[in-house]
């Protein structure tokens, strides 16, 4: 197998803007394992978003810096914040924003530190934290980004629901797999020619070059096979 270190970029790449590391409550990936799936799903480009922590992001980036893979790989800083009406994603977040604020304090804590407002699974009316419908109609105007593909909604149809919402609103389009473990991450995606992406703008410029695909698969199916791929884990560490 090639060598981490001298694999090269390719013309294009896939872009996942929802996962989860071990920094998260409720999953195991290691962040060490990242990089090398990264490459091998040809996912170049990722949002780290854990559950009301932001460290993540960074770890990872000084990680992938290690292992000279900085400019083949790129790593989003960013946050799934639990607002007081349900969750919200920030990207490109340099600081850590606290938990049970109100939606309205979310984004401006956002959009303070320079990040994107990202809307994830706000159509599936199954999904536990999505945010609430009232509140996505009162931050609709500051709202930067939408999931329209997300792999762990209870239905396929909440996605288009939230395709049609974005682009009534001429918002651009994003893909996130929701992964909870190492396997997941690249299930959903948005495919795009190769860049480097640092700022909020080179990722706005992807995006919009970008055309959205994606793995669905059903709630249970997806819990069954996370919770076999963390024993299988245990066991082949222990």
């Amino acid at each position: 197998m090639t060598p981490l270190s001298v694999q090269r970029a390719p013309d294009v790449m896939k872009i996942d803007l929802h996962m989860h590391t071990e920094v998260s409550h409720d999953c195991r990936t290691r962040l060490r394992d990242i990089p090398a799936w990264m490459l091998s799903s040809n996912t170049r480009t990722i949002a780290v978003t854990d559950h009301d922590q932001q460290r993540g992001g960074p770890e990872l980036a000084a990680l992938v810096a290690e292992m000279g893979l900085s400019d083949r790989l790129n790593i989003i800083a960013g946050e799934e914040v639990t607002t007081a009406e349900g969750e919200l994603i920030g990207l490109f977040l340099t600081e850590r924003i606290p938990p049970r604020l109100s939606p309205e304090e979310t984004v401006q804590a956002i959009h303070t530190q320079g990040g994107l407002v990202m809307l994830q699974h706000g159509f599936d009316p199954l999904k536990r934290y999505r945010l609430k419908p009232e509140a996505t109609v009162r931050i609709a105007d500051e709202i930067d980004i939408v999931e329209v593909f997300n792999s762990r909604l209870s239905r396929h149809h909440w996605n288009r629901v939230a395709a049609v919402w974005a682009q009534e609103r001429g918002l651009p389009l994003c893909a996130g797999s929701d992964a909870h473990t190492l396997q997941d991450i690249g299930e959903a995606w948005v495919e795009a020619p190769f860049r480097p992406i640092h700022t909020p703008a080179d990722l706005l410029a992807a995006l919009a070059e970008g055309t959205v695909g994606g793995r669905w698969t059903h709630p249970f199916h997806a819990y069954g096979r996370k919770q076999w791929r963390v024993l299988r884990g245990k066991l082949g560490r222990g």
